[in-house]
């Protein structure tokens, strides 16, 4: 039991199987020692002085502790477990308060780490409940430095430099380990309590009991100091896992926030906000402490970092967030047309949404249409649990995800969704202004192969080093690397050859040959499986799937390569490119001129793949701006090279929704005239999407 102004004080001492002094709790040791005695301030009496092992799970103590406390793992198998150790020392603090006609006491202890980095962490890992009284104690150190000003700084302090200071007797050898450093602490205290000093317990440190969610705004300033980086979590790991792993320290109100990749799933990573430096000093030495069964990283962060994934400007995020104390639940892959009724009905009457309606928030494009994802609010855990039951569950058609989440998830959900897209602008490629002739292979002919388990590294040039004699099989423009939705290198790539008896030979000769220290398979396939692939679906051994943002029934329109060549982006110029008139005639007589730009002037994907030139037709680096004569003088004869008329241009849109189809884009440029047999060279499309194309007033069902 504890009082704002106590009369009596538990002085505390304790021990580790690890490290002692400055680094103990460090390294996640159990505690294996207690020693305690209670003082009464006023009369300047003591009770009686106890000691207590506790009996470890893991009883290997390092060097330092066998050779500090003099201990052995034999006598501490003969000790009591921690719980019955906690249960006496509540039973004999208050014998020994009742003695000296007190009822209220307030630990002390020597610094931080006994209660803040070695009680409380074990007490959480072996769910035990510690008493109110492991929640407010008193800093010896802190008391010491406040009483003597002079003296050295509170990081500096040991008992054994205040005792000196004081000029008390420091020889540690007469009693035993733990009871000369109770006995010392004492004699401190009295010294504090002379009358020369006259000092006042007064402000005891405390420990918060559990962890405060809130909102938390871009105009906070947020102090350096007090943030650090949490590395390796569980993707699955909610922000009261996070306060859990760092029990015992003070976390700021909303300080957990987990960060998000760019599809908007947790990375493993968050950024915690501690109340103040030393508690941010103290999560330090919790390096590669564990949650569960893997090792957490912990460094130091930035306010600035901080800021950008927990901080929000939406007023109605705020007042979603306004409730405190809320458990928030994220639900993900809600049919776009669902309601707040829909979501209500689903979660049912086991599991009421705080404030009914007020207590959803769905997360929606800047233009307003739905994004599948929502937040709900409850106000107890039982709430909670029960809705995290419907896990998968079906709405509609679709099954329903539902996590735990954090007021600062919901802040970086909503910033992405409204802000940047989620799809990020992926590298690009050295492409020609004037596209060659060629176009991406179709059908059922088996004329490609496929490399799997490429070194992230690899490059074209890697690639035709591989590929050894048979480069000279390959079709212009037939390498073709596929990037993974972050724009990097997937470790895949499609090779088109020149017949299917080449693609066989290519995939018997260099299936699971070495490239740098990795070997790399190699398979026969089709065009149409690679047309799969390089559009964003995937192939394995249960089949194709179509690419994400297309639905089965709109991609079955698009079987011969409705895909756009990385090269029709470089058109931006029309006024040096295209011709005055649209006669053909014209655009016979005038050869254009074909210019290599490097990669930052222009690029246009399709979905998640690059389109990257090879030899002999198109240059492998950024070594010069004009193209080769002979590529000029290709050009020149490639009378049927596509040429945009005027006054057509093509437009790029970035951050598109992985669902989007077909109609979402036609009606986004609804009211605007579009001519897509213009462009007949460029894209290839069938007849059933042409037609949509020239008729975007009558929707085609396809």
């Amino acid at each position: 039991m504890t009082a704002s102004h106590s009369d009596s004080l538990v002085v505390l001492f304790g021990a580790t199987a690890g490290a002692y002094g400055a680094k103990l709790g460090s390294d996640e040791r159990e505690l294996i020692l207690l020693v305690w005695q209670v003082v009464d301030l006023p009369s300047k009496k003591v009770g009686a002085l106890h000691k207590s092992l506790v009996k470890a799970d893991n009883l290997d103590l390092s060097d330092q502790c066998r050779e500090v406390t003099g201990l052995t793992a034999e006598g501490l198998g003969k000790a009591e477990p921690l719980d019955q150790v906690l249960q006496q020392f509540s039973q004999l603090v208050s014998s020994d308060l009742k003695g000296l006609g007190r009822s209220s006491y307030t630990l002390c202890s020597d610094g931080q780490s006994l209660i803040r980095q070695v009680l409380h962490p074990e007490a959480s890992k072996k769910n035990l409940l510690l008493s109110d009284c492991f929640y407010s104690f008193y800093d010896l150190r802190k008391e010491f430095h406040t009483c003597y000003p002079n003296s050295a700084a509170v990081k500096d302090q040991t008992i054994k430099t205040m005792a000196e200071y004081l000029g008390l007797g420091t020889d540690e050898t007469e009693e035993d380990f733990g009871v000369w450093q109770v006995k010392t602490m004492v004699a401190i205290i009295f010294s504090m309590l002379s009358e020369s000093c006259n000092h006042i317990f007064t402000e005891p440190e405390t420990v918060k009991y559990k962890y405060e969610t809130g909102p938390c705004s871009k105009s906070e300033t947020v102090d350096s100091e007090t943030v650090i980086r949490a590395r390796g979590l569980p993707w699955q790991s909610s922000d009261q896992d996070i306060a859990r792993f760092f029990k015992g320290l003070n976390i700021a109100k909303g300080g957990v926030a987990l960060c998000l990749n760019a599809q908007g799933r947790r990375n493993g990573e968050a950024l915690v906000r501690f109340v103040n430096s030393e508690q941010r000093d103290l999560a330090l030495e919790r390096h590669k402490h564990h949650m569960g069964s893997r090792y957490i990283e912990v460094y130091k962060a930035t306010g600035e970092e901080f800021l950008k994934i927990a901080g929000g400007t939406s007023n109605e995020v705020a007042q979603f967030l306004s409730k405190e104390n809320q458990v928030i639940i994220r639900m993900r892959g809600l049919p776009f047309t669902a309601t707040q009724e829909d979501v209500l009905g689903f979660l049912g009457p086991e599991c009421p949404v705080t404030g009914g309606k007020e207590g959803l928030l769905f997360v929606k494009y800047p233009d307003g249409r739905p994004t599948g994802d929502a937040f709900v609010l409850f106000s107890c855990e039982e709430y909670a649990q029960n809705a995290l039951k419907k896990h998968k569950e079906i709405l509609g058609k679709r099954y329903i995800e539902l996590f735990r989440s954090t007021a600062a998830e919901v802040q970086q959900v909503l910033n992405r969704y409204m802000s940047t897209p989620l799809i990020p602008t992926l590298p690009t490629p050295i492409i020609p202004v004037i596209p060659p002739p060629y176009t991406i292979a179709t059908g059922s002919i088996r004329d490609c192969v496929r490399l799997r388990g490429l070194p992230y590294t690899a490059g074209i040039d890697d690639i035709l080093e591989f590929m050894g004699d048979a480069t000279g099989d390959i079709k212009p423009h037939g390498v073709h690397m596929v990037l993974n939705q972050q724009g990097r290198p997937s470790g895949d790539a499609f090779i088109q050859m020149k017949s299917a008896d080449k693609a066989f030979m290519v995939a018997q000769k260099c299936h699971k040959k070495m490239m740098k220290d990795r070997y790399v398979e190699v398979f026969q396939c089709s065009g149409e499986e690679m047309n799969f692939v390089l559009m964003g679906g995937t192939l394995n051994r249960s089949g194709l799937s179509p690419p994400p943002c297309l639905s089965p029934p709109t991609y079955a329109a698009f079987q011969t390569a409705a895909v756009i060549p990385a090269e029709a982006a470089a058109l931006y110029q029309p006024q040096a490119l295209l011709p005055a008139t649209r006669s053909p005639q014209a655009s016979a007589a005038a050869p254009p001129t074909v210019t290599y730009y490097p990669a930052q002037t222009a690029q246009l994907y399709m979905n998640y793949t690059a389109y990257y030139p090879s030899p002999p037709v198109s240059p492998t680096t950024v070594g010069y701006i004009a193209a080769p004569p002979g590529a000029v003088a290709a050009a020149a004869t490639a009378a049927h090279s596509p040429i945009l008329p005027q006054p057509g241009a093509l437009v790029r849109m970035q951050g598109l929704p992985y669902n989007t189809g077909m109609k979402e884009i036609l009606s986004f440029f609804q009211g605007y005239q579009y001519a897509p047999d213009d462009y007949n060279g460029l894209i290839q499309l069938s007849d059933q999407a042409r037609s949509v194309l020239q008729a975007p007033k009558e929707w085609v069902c396809l």
